[in-house]
């Protein structure tokens, strides 16, 4: 459907923060539900925030409500996963995806990466003393 190119991944100690954003060069994320999902080593991958195309319902895990916020920039064509507070569990490869031909309220959506037609290729996110 559409290529995504993640950043902002790295290494980072507990307590700090991360920004990663998803771009889709030569395209637009317009009318596309996003998500930001992640797998650790060993690990299933689960959804981690995903937010609706026009933008009035975001979704976030137990496991990084209050920590994380996704938003998007129309301007910049850009959505981005703010990831503050980080933990070690926290470390995995995050990725992108973006679809717009399965409607499906948000958060069924984050919960079925099957659904999402394209894909980022992923970025690193170590936190780690």
């Amino acid at each position: 459907q559409v290529q995504l190119v993640e950043s902002g991944g790295g290494l980072v100690q507990p307590g700090g923060s991360l920004r990663l954003s998803c771009a889709a060069p030569g395209a637009t994320l317009d009318y596309y539900v996003i998500g930001w999902f992640r797998q650790a080593p060993g690990k299933e991958r689960e959804g981690v925030s995903c937010i609706s195309s026009d933008d009035r319902s975001t979704y976030y895990a137990d496991s990084v409500k209050g920590r994380f916020t996704i938003s998007r920039d129309n301007a910049k064509n850009t959505v981005t996963l703010q990831m503050n507070s980080l933990k070690p569990e926290d470390t995995a490869v995050y990725y992108c995806a973006a679809d717009h031909l399965f409607e499906a309220p948000v958060q069924a959506k984050c919960n079925m990466p099957a659904s999402f037609g394209s894909w980022g290729q992923g970025t690193q996110v170590t936190v780690s003393s």
